[in-house]
């Protein structure tokens, strides 16, 4: 299942955040892959992770020291890689010392680039979560990007890796709950970029889906303006 939240990031980074939005909320199965991790050893990984998401230090930290494991033993693993950098980034939640909170989000910034730059047309294949791993990674680093604060320079990044999502001819092979969370993002973003037409127009691709975020789309879509 996919879900909205809001991460949050306290001091001076935390006044510029804006809304990270629909990130994982539930494992789902893992697809077959010769480059994916262990199913046990993500899923714990994982669960810590969309445990920091609530504000969960102990959590953040956990699944950081997770994927890190996992990356050390799968170091060319493009989706290993996204979620540490992505952790990471949300280490900056759990100091007060600005310091700590620029090197923990360049830190996971940076590891994200790099597992962009990783990904080749083998990674289109399916790797964890039933999801081919390309979008895995876009859509993680999209969300991370925009959430960061705005001096970091992330957010039209971020944008143009939620454009890819959503045109991929792969979004249209994966689950419909990652499609409804993709789609969700899509229209949070227009409606933060003052497109209401395209924020209607997918928040109706989710509703005529009957993706499991319907219900919210459907809200929304009585709060646009005509």
């Amino acid at each position: 299942m996919f879900a909205f939240t809001q991460t949050t990031i306290s001091g001076s980074l935390g006044r510029n955040l804006k809304p990270a939005a629909l990130l994982l909320t539930a494992a789902m199965l893992m697809g077959a892959s010769a480059h994916a991790a262990p199913q046990e050893q993500f899923q714990a990984g994982f669960a810590a992770y969309m445990q920091g998401q609530k504000g969960d230090s102990a959590a953040i930290d956990k699944a950081v020291a997770a994927f890190t494991a996992m990356l050390q033993a799968e170091p060319a693993n493009p989706v290993l890689m996204a979620y540490a950098g992505s952790a990471t980034t949300l280490q900056a939640t759990t100091t007060m010392l600005p310091w700590k909170k620029m090197r923990y989000s360049e830190d996971g910034l940076a590891m994200l680039d790099k597992s962009l730059a990783t990904l080749t047309p083998a990674h289109n294949a399916v790797m964890q979560h039933d999801l081919p791993g390309a979008l895995d990674v876009r859509f993680i680093a999209a969300n991370t990007f925009l959430a960061v604060p705005g001096f970091m320079n992330r957010a039209a990044r971020g944008a143009k890796l939620l454009d890819e999502v959503v045109a991929s001819p792969l979004l249209a092979q994966s689950p419909l709950e990652f499609r409804g969370a993709v789609w969700m993002r899509a229209a949070a973003l227009a409606q933060t970029q003052s497109r209401p037409a395209d924020a209607r127009k997918f928040l109706t691709e989710v509703v005529n889906s009957k993706a499991p975020q319907a219900d919210a789309a459907s809200a929304q879509l009585k709060t646009l303006a005509p």
